[in-house]
């Protein structure tokens, strides 16, 4: 009997301690992803001087994009986030991937598009990500990116990019599909314009 008691009495705080601790939530039924409409084809490859080459960096993003949600505009003060709806990275580095994917396919450029300092090239992209969500207003989702380049002699420009998609229900899937045709349109812009 002794012995039971001084079990129970070890055991105790254990018990206490895991009503206490949760190891995680209940995990998303499914993550939401950006996949570019164009790729290129196993086997392709590029090669070019450091002139030519094309350096794409992660577009900055305001707070309420810096998540793993989807961020929705209530009223011009409110954002709210969409239920069930969590990308599987954050916005802006799927952002990245999509757009030197669809610059690599349009330009037939060598586009750079990982953060490794010894990879230069004199040509870059960088931009802010200023909206990527949903708007409860019009039942819209935005994409609006602000590209800045900078050429090999130095020369900066910067041109304004959108894409809304109207129509869409505040569901995860349809939000995530509309985004992602969003944020190809406002690629194949961006392509378009390297191009020129």
């Amino acid at each position: 009997m002794i012995r039971r008691a001084k079990a129970l009495a070890l055991l105790a705080p254990t018990m206490v301690l895991a009503g206490c601790v949760s190891l995680g939530s209940e995990p998303p039924a499914s993550l939401l992803n950006l996949t570019p409409s164009q790729s290129a084809p196993a086997g392709s490859s590029a090669s070019a001087s450091r002139d030519e080459a094309l350096a794409i960096y992660e577009p900055e993003v305001p707070a309420k994009i810096d998540v793993l949600r989807v961020p929705v505009q209530v009223s011009s003060t409110e954002i709210a986030y969409l239920k069930d709806a969590v990308w599987v990275e954050k916005p802006a580095r799927l952002f990245r991937r999509l757009l030197a994917e669809t610059v690599r396919v349009r330009t037939n450029r060598l586009v750079l598009d990982a953060d490794d300092p010894g990879l230069s090239a004199q040509s870059r992209l960088r931009g802010v990500l200023r909206e990527f969500g949903y708007d409860s207003s019009t039942s819209s989702v935005i994409v609006r990116y602000d590209a800045i380049r900078r050429g090999t002699d130095g020369t900066m420009e910067t041109q304004r990019f959108e894409a809304v998609e109207q129509g869409v229900v505040a569901k995860a899937g349809p939000v995530g599909v509309a985004l992602n045709q969003a944020a190809n349109d406002v690629a194949a812009q961006v392509a378009d314009w390297l191009g020129e």
